[in-house]
């Protein structure tokens, strides 16, 4: 911007000046250089909390965003899937909850944002007068609905000093200065679209989103709702930061440091009309030098040393509401009869009627549409599966995909035809096995292996894959290790990710956590006739209340 007689630049544009200045006077170029130094090289202490179980590359992650927090730069984290995003921001918010004892509460008006100049390392200055009172810092963090499960359970885990609340669903509290009263907020981003007035009266200290590819659309209700919050930092997590064009970039860099890459139609037509069109090799390698401090990208095969061979996750997964009331009408169903069938005949008789019960509830927690076909509704898990296999492929990868029901496949496979995405598809009626495992080994363009977990589940080497996700649980864990090992196996020579989806608040959910109290139970769904009689008839029960 043209300011009298000075050229004013804001203060992302940084990297820019390296090449483009030439009279640059002595005392602004040691200055300019200062700056490169201190954000290249500066040493970051790590949080003794999470110091002793980050990995080399994870620390660095975590340096590079406690640099840009302090030159309050926004930053997007596109690591890998499964290399642990979350847990280096988490290590970022543990900083930030020592350093930043306590901020002033904002009044709900108007912010005016005075404009920093180029060296001052300070926060954004805004100009309103505060109320008299003080609050640590609040964190909100947008993603997917049913990633606000894992983000909470790896908060519990690796972090327990910080209180949570999840802003979702319709109990959410109706007093948004409430929210003041926690570290982390976890919100979904359909929430923001709907809450986006009540939510941008408050100020956070962190807006943080994760898988922020959901805001690729720069014309959507959710890029325009997000960027109505106000939050002093801003951060986004994604494994995929372009999945289609570099329009999606600009959306999430737009969103970290606003005009760094100039209006959507000044991008087009200086960046993704040059290079996606023309292969301008000049205009990408400026894009490049741009964006490249605030973008933070590590693949599998650049920290391959780091990670153990096998990296194993559960994914939970939360019902769309017309999922869930099909379920808890399915459920009500097989409660009551069972409950009449434990007291005319005793537990040993109706084995079979609780195994069909299981079966129906465990189906219905995949998709209803397997249990019945006029049901036109959607599933949380299908969407999250079919999200993780977006994203695994636009990665590059292949990945093995596991279910008990043939049906779920064909549910599935119906999809990639739609889609036009190539696949193999293995079941126990699968005439020409070898060939449907060479075409996926050999074929690069196929990145997707559908198998049913009994008939794929042994004597297969399939190690073109890295990726394994098993879509309802097997309940004996030595089948389930059998499917896993096709690809973590002698000959794979790339680390393998295990990821298991269970729909929250289902009959998945409970025999889970039954089986790390009780480990024979795994034995039940083996040789059910006999180990159901292990069973009393409030444990029969629990499983379908």
């Amino acid at each position: 911007e043209i300011d009298q007689e000075n050229l004013r630049l804001k203060k992302h544009h940084f990297k820019i000046l390296e090449n483009s200045l030439e009279r640059l006077n002595t005392n602004y170029l040691e200055r300019l250089q200062q700056f490169f130094s201190d954000f290249q090289e500066e040493d970051i202490e790590i949080p003794g909390e999470t110091a002793s179980i980050l990995r080399s590359y994870q620390a660095d992650g975590y340096k590079w965003m406690s640099k840009l927090h302090k030159y309050n730069f926004g930053g997007c984290l596109a690591d890998d899937m499964g290399l642990g995003k979350t847990l280096q921001t988490l290590t970022l918010l543990l900083e930030v909850k020592h350093s930043v004892k306590e901020q002033p509460l904002p009044k709900k008006t108007k912010q005016r944002v005075r404009q920093m100049n180029l060296f001052e390392h300070t926060d954004v200055v805004t100009e309103k007068d505060t109320v008299n009172k003080s609050v640590t810092p609040t964190h909100l963090i947008v993603m997917p609905t049913s990633l606000v499960h894992n983000w909470e359970n790896e908060i519990n885990q690796f972090t327990p000093q910080f209180s949570v609340y999840k802003y979702i669903g319709i109990n959410r509290t109706k007093d948004m200065e409430e929210l003041y009263n926690y570290d982390i907020v976890l919100t979904s981003y359909g929430i923001v679209r709907n809450d986006f007035e009540k939510l941008s009266e408050l100020q956070f200290y962190y807006i943080i989103l994760d898988e922020s590819q959901h805001i690729k659309n720069p014309s959507s209700k959710t890029y325009k709702a997000v960027n109505e919050l106000t939050g002093k930092h801003r951060l986004v997590l994604t494994g995929t930061p372009i999945e289609n064009s570099l329009s999606d970039l600009w959306a999430q860099l737009n969103f970290l440091n606003k005009g760094l890459l100039g209006n959507y139609n000044f991008f087009k037509n200086e960046f993704i009309y040059p290079i996606e069109k023309y292969r301008n090799e000049r205009k990408k390698i400026k894009l490049q030098t741009i964006i490249n401090p605030f973008l933070l990208r590590r693949t599998k095969y650049q920290v391959a040393k780091e990670l153990p061979d096998k990296t194993e996750q559960i994914i939970y997964c939360e019902m769309t509401e017309e999922q869930k009331e099909y379920y808890e009408r399915e459920k009500s169903k097989v409660r009551n009869s069972l409950i009449e069938n434990l007291e005319d005949e005793g537990r040993e008789k109706p084995a079979m009627k609780i195994l069909e019960g299981l079966s129906v509830l465990r189906q219905a927690a995949n998709h209803p549409g397997l249990v019945d076909e006029s049901y036109n509704g959607d599933s949380g898990k299908f969407e999250e599966v079919m999200d993780y296999i977006n994203s695994i492929t636009a990665e590059d990868h292949k990945v093995l995909v596991f279910s008990s029901y043939k049906k779920h496949l064909k549910l599935l496979s119906d999809y990639f035809e739609q889609k036009r995405w190539s696949f193999s598809l293995l079941t126990g009626e699968t005439q020409d096995r070898e060939a449907v495992i060479n075409e996926f080994q050999n074929n690069e363009e196929n990145k997707i292996f559908l198998l049913q977990i009994k008939a794929g589940g042994v004597g297969l080497n399939l190690t073109a894959a890295d990726y394994v996700l098993i879509l309802d649980p097997w309940w004996n864990p030595a089948v389930e290790d059998q499917a896993v090992n096709r690809a973590h196996r002698i000959g794979q020579d790339k680390n393998v990710m295990v990821y298991r989806f269970i729909s929250v608040g289902t009959v998945e959910e409970k025999i889970q956590k039954l089986q790390t109290k009780k480990a024979r139970l795994a034995e039940t769904f083996v040789a059910p006739s006999e180990s159901i009689k292990n069973l009393s008839k409030q444990q029969i029960l629990e499983l379908f209340s």
